[in-house]
């Protein structure tokens, strides 16, 4: 056996959310099911199968990672050759899941302990002070307990660091994007609701300051929708080899996300 790692996209519009669900279409369900038809797995216990991120439903991956332990023997005269091969052969059977990056890993290797991990959100420009969100963004950088930006469970330390936040403002979008080696469930989802609220004038970024400072009092600023959120990357001390043609369905993915979100505004 040898351990591969794989990284690839999904459009997150098409499945009931990543985690696996029974009686649900997932991504996770979809590709491990699509792993034993071609016999790269013998069981999903055997393989060890992990992912780097679950993702809720609607929110999409340009970079997700998975890893497991395959069948095929590691002895090959050209592993590249051999691993393109597989990378083809894995892609050809997925509808709306985008393999594109495969490397040969330690046999101990999980996914979930990455270095970094980067999310992006396209938040609308419509009735927004930008000026006002560049500052209130501030206040989420570096280590902080966000019980109120955030669901939080029971066996989940709330502190997490952000290491940055990086701003960009398009022609109908603003690009933020998230840093982090690690976030919990709903953080950005919920930041990106509250720092909207102070972009329309709804909050004041006071309000988000008490609410990071004061963890400990309940307060919810809402939950931003999921379809304009992407996990763009999760990176490691190794490099994936890239199969450049299903890199490029990728990063369509990514342009199809986008034009969508401006068609539904313009509703």
């Amino acid at each position: 056996m040898q351990r591969l790692a794989i990284k690839f996209a999904y459009d997150g519009r098409k499945f009931h959310g990543y985690a696996r669900q029974p009686g649900l279409k997932t991504v996770e369900g979809t590709i491990i099911e699509t792993l034993l038809n071609l016999d790269l797995i013998p069981n999903i216990k055997k393989s060890i199968f992990r992912s780097a991120s679950r993702t809720d439903k609607g929110v999409s991956a340009i970079g997700n990672v998975i890893a497991f332990n395959t069948m095929l023997s590691s002895n090959s005269i050209n592993n590249d050759i051999k691993n393109e091969n597989i990378l083809q052969k894995i892609s050809d059977e997925l509808k709306f899941i985008y393999i594109y990056g495969i490397k040969t890993v330690d046999p101990y290797f999980n996914p979930r302990h990455a270095k970094l991990r980067q999310y992006r959100y396209y938040l609308p420009k419509n009735n927004i002070d930008i000026d006002v969100i560049k500052s209130a963004i501030k206040l989420f950088i570096g280590k902080h307990d966000f019980s109120n930006f955030a669901r939080i469970e029971a066996h989940r330390n709330p502190v997490r660091q952000i290491n940055k936040i990086i701003l960009k403002s398009e022609k109908n979008f603003l690009m933020i994007d998230f840093y982090a080696q690690n976030f919990l469930w709903h953080q950005i989802r919920r930041i990106i609701s509250s720092i909207k609220q102070v972009g329309q004038g709804i909050l004041k970024e006071s309000q988000i300051a008490e609410a990071l400072q004061n963890p400990d009092k309940k307060i919810d600023f809402g939950l931003a929708a999921a379809e304009p959120l992407l996990l763009v990357d999760v990176n490691y001390d190794f490099k994936f080899h890239y199969n450049p043609d299903l890199l490029n369905r990728a990063y369509a993915l990514e342009e199809n996300i986008k034009k969508n979100l401006l068609h539904h505004q313009k509703k």
